[in-house]
């Protein structure tokens, strides 16, 4: 059986490389209502809470993009999680409005998820815990049939969830009929990496 720490550090920040700084300054600002808390010409440390960084990004001339990103081991995606459904989807709304558009969304069963690209093709996934407490959804995900035989989940249509909320659905209601297959896409997943 293997052992833990009695003292488990949490997760901090994430550490970036970019060759696009200024447009990656901005985009976290905008879909996840980041601040600069420090930046000189390498870099900027930026947050969206009491932390003093959750996202650093770093820039050198001596760095290059990948155009094979997508087919090689890495980072995947990171994640932002709002408080409710609401906040989610308020958000989705105002990004669409910004022209910022999902590149997948997906309901994981423990969480409902829209993904984004930032301006250096990195995924970022938005999400709710769908329990609205973890240990609930931790729980659930452990022994749920659901989620063993599809641990990916089942994608959706922002769309037609913001439909649904004005109709009068409430979050709890949102969740059951997207995550029965109700509110599929029309346009196929981009799951960011080779199949």
């Amino acid at each position: 059986m293997t052992s833990y720490p009695t003292h488990v550090p949490q997760l901090h920040h994430v550490t970036l490389k970019t060759t696009r700084l200024p447009d990656m300054v901005a985009w976290y600002g905008i879909v996840a209502g980041m601040t600069v808390h420090f930046a000189f010409p390498g870099g900027a440390w930026l947050s969206n809470d009491g932390a003093n960084h959750r996202l650093a990004l770093l820039t050198s001339p001596a760095i290059s993009d990948d155009p094979a990103k997508l087919a090689h081991t890495g980072l995947h995606h990171t994640a932002f999680e709002f408080a409710d459904m609401d906040a989610l989807l308020d958000t989705y709304g105002r990004l669409k409005e910004d022209g910022i558009v999902p590149h997948m969304s997906l309901d994981h069963g423990m969480t409902l998820s829209i993904y984004y690209v930032d301006p250096d093709g990195n995924s970022v996934e938005l999400q709710c815990d769908t329990f609205g407490d973890w240990e609930r959804s931790t729980q659930w995900m452990k022994t749920s049939a659901e989620f063993a035989a599809n641990p990916i989940g089942v994608a959706f249509d922002g769309d037609l969830l913001l439909e649904a909320r004005a109709a009068g659905a409430s979050p709890e209601e949102i969740h059951r009929r997207t995550y029965a297959g109700e509110f599929l896409p029309s346009a196929p997943l981009d799951l960011r990496m080779p199949l």
